[in-house]
């Protein structure tokens, strides 16, 4: 659970009674729902300006404020500390004393940062506070593109040939303190930092770290469709990969069997969280990160771009007392964060919330969150059971597995609980027949069932090279359109430029059709219709399907043809 009294520097400016209890959980409740840091939020609120946010660290640290105009960087003083670990820890040197390093930093209160700084550039670290957005404009100013940092590193990492011997040495003798040491090498430490510092960067939401027989390959995977970036030498597969399990306290000398952990680490000014995942292949181990960036995701119902009749019918069902609500989809399509959103919306003082999540994704405040680990026992099915006797009032499953975790949150939801779970079903009204098929009896969905919300993320066009076209005859047969149909819509696409990687795309959004339950439908889940019944009969009632609501997005120039005939 994240415990925001481990934000330094709200749990500061809180000691000085700068700011009352209730200001204190509203920045609180801002920091969990846009993912700002608290200094940008205090500042927005108008609560404590930035000079003295800066003062009160630069006090109780015992160092002091520096403004960063009256420094005179040259470009000996800048070697000092590697332009891939300036972005990385949001630092810049300001005086070179020989044995040690006078370090400005936007907030220097973690002393991991310091001892990892200090490590890399080989020195003592005596830390000032500077003012961040100044202290941006100088690192983007004295360290240039940052394009080239990977490549720099690469030769250099190419060029040391104590790397290579020491590869081949703890690889042929297993031996973990010889492993611990090649990945604590100051490149490897600079390599992973940078790597990772650009999938942040570049917006990823999951890093692959995959050893061929000849290459060692990383590839980040950005708005659903995977990047390789230029690929290491071979013999840095397992450096590399030992590095990352060191940040994430995995067992390095473990190479054949799967591990899992998770890296906090600072990026940029924000703290990051990494999903780390091993597994032992031919060639060596893949690693995949999944990075998981408040920031970047906004769990509030209303920013995640539903049709204004499907959030209307969800802000009303999620405060009903009881009822199952599914959100249906395949893995990666944003299940977990719009049932995350209902949480949120109905996270109050006077509501009990309890998850079983595999594994749990974000840790939200006045939210008890429970890890399923089949390894040790802890199954959906046992969480659930031990739920029920937590007298929760809402109660979210990561999935409904099998019969009887599906059979357990029928009865919970049927003895007065709310219940949110997930299931992988092509389209909504698939998940009743999944749901039969496991033997769920068709009374108890019939009597249970609310609603299904199916969804799926398709790609935007990249708003500064979206262009329009004229579509081909081909090209509207895929979408069963006739050019009678359009009129005189107008479609996009995007040609490709900096600003999303020649891609053509940036961003996704969601396209959804919502199944709601209602007597004639529950007729037919009584009479076990098969699914293509069920979907008949709720376009009849007015259900917009997955690809109806798509070709609303196409229309609204939001994305194109190919990403709806790919996910529709």
């Amino acid at each position: 659970m994240q415990d925001y009294t481990s934000d330094p520097l709200l749990a500061l400016i809180k000691a000085q009674s700068l700011i009352d209890d209730l200001q204190f959980e509203e920045v609180q409740q801002e920091i969990s729902r846009s993912g700002k840091s608290s200094s940008e939020i205090l500042s927005d609120f108008g609560l404590v300006d930035v000079d003295t946010q800066l003062q009160l660290i630069a006090d109780s640290l015992g160092t002091e404020v520096v403004n960063l105009d009256n420094v005179e960087f040259t470009p000996e003083l800048m070697a000092t500390i590697p332009g891939g670990t300036a972005r990385m820890y949001q630092c810049v040197p300001v005086e070179d004393y020989g044995s040690s390093l006078r370090v400005a930093m936007a907030n220097p209160m973690n002393p991991s940062v310091i001892d990892e700084i200090s490590y890399i550039v080989r020195k003592e670290v005596q830390p000032v506070v500077a003012d961040a957005k100044t202290l941006e404009k100088v690192i983007n100013k004295y360290y240039g593109e940052e394009n080239e940092g990977v490549d720099d590193i690469l030769k250099e990492l190419g060029a040391d040939s104590d790397i290579a011997k020491g590869v081949s040495e703890a690889a042929g003798s297993d031996d973990a303190n010889a492993m611990g040491d090649l990945a604590n090498e100051v490149p490897i430490v600079r390599f992973v930092n940078l790597v990772l510092f650009q999938a942040i960067q570049d917006r990823a939401s999951d890093i692959h770290f995959e050893p061929f027989e000849d290459e060692f390959k990383i590839r980040y995977r950005v708005d659903g469709a995977l990047y390789e970036m230029s690929p290491p030498p071979k013999h840095l597969a397992l450096p590399v990969i030992s590095r990352i399990k060191v940040l994430a306290n995995l067992n390095i000398s473990e190479r054949r069997m799967p591990q899992d952990g998770r890296i906090s680490i600072p990026i940029g000014n924000k703290q990051i969280d990494l999903r780390v995942s091993t597994l032992p292949t031919l060639f060596g181990e893949s690693v995949v990160l999944r990075v998981l960036d408040r920031s970047a995701i906004n769990l509030d119902i209303d920013s995640l771009g539903l049709p204004t009749y499907v959030a209307e019918y969800i802000n009303e069902a999620i405060l009903q007392p009881n009822g199952i609500f599914v959100v249906t989809g395949p893995t990666g399509s944003g299940k977990t964060t719009t049932l995350y959103s209902c949480l949120r919306k109905v996270n109050a003082i006077d509501t009990k919330l309890l998850t079983a999540e595999d594994p749990v994704e974000f840790d939200i405040e006045g939210i008890m969150q429970v890890a399923v680990n089949e390894a040790v026992g802890m199954t959906f099915m046992k969480a659930l059971r031990s739920f029920l006797r937590q007298d929760p009032d809402v109660i979210m499953l990561g999935e409904m597995r099998d019969l009887e975790t599906s059979q357990i949150a029928i009865q919970a939801s049927l003895t007065g609980h709310l219940v949110l779970s997930t299931l992988h079903t092509n389209d909504a009204p698939g998940a009743v027949t999944r749901l039969v098929d496991m033997g769920v009896e068709p009374f108890l969905i019939s009597s249970s069932l609310m609603a299904v919300l199916a969804q799926r993320l398709v790609r935007t066009i990249c708003k500064k090279c979206r262009t329009p076209f004229e579509p081909t005859e081909n090209q509207l047969s895929l979408l069963n359109l006739s050019p009678h149909d359009i009129g005189d819509k107008v479609f996009y696409y995007g040609r490709g430029c900096p600003n999303c990687n020649d891609t053509g795309y940036r961003g996704r959004k969601g396209i959804f059709e919502l199944l709601v339950v209602g007597e004639a439908i529950r007729t037919l889940i009584n009479d076990r219709a098969p699914s293509v019944v069920l979907r008949q009969k709720a376009v009849e009632l007015g259900m917009v399907t997955l690809r109806e609501d798509a070709l609303r997005s196409i229309f609204d120039g939001a994305t194109t043809i190919e990403e709806v005939v790919k996910y529709t």
